[in-house]
């Protein structure tokens, strides 16, 4: 797989500030929690703040891992059924 960037969640901890950015260049968000899968359309329903750190940050206040942008779609966390989805 060809990436432009990739960071180290050892190195870098991205926070709330980060991940609203991230939120805002993207036009889907796809959050794996455990089982539960969330898909936010940042263009046609974009949700509160509030509800999208909620689903990116972990309980150190820092954006969850892995997280991968492909495109315009982010993913945030780990779900098998779900990297298929964007990379097959």
């Amino acid at each position: 797989m060809v990436y432009k960037q990739e960071v180290s969640a050892n190195n870098a901890r991205l926070g709330a500030e980060d991940a609203l950015r991230l939120s805002r260049e993207v036009t889907k968000i796809v959050v794996a929690k455990g089982k539960k899968i969330v898909t936010f359309d940042m263009k046609k329903d974009p949700p509160s703040d509030d509800a999208l750190l909620a689903a990116l940050l972990g309980p150190t206040g820092n954006l969850r891992a892995p997280t991968i942008r492909k495109g315009m779609t982010l993913l945030v966390g780990f779900d098998e059924e779900m990297y298929r989805g964007v990379f097959e």
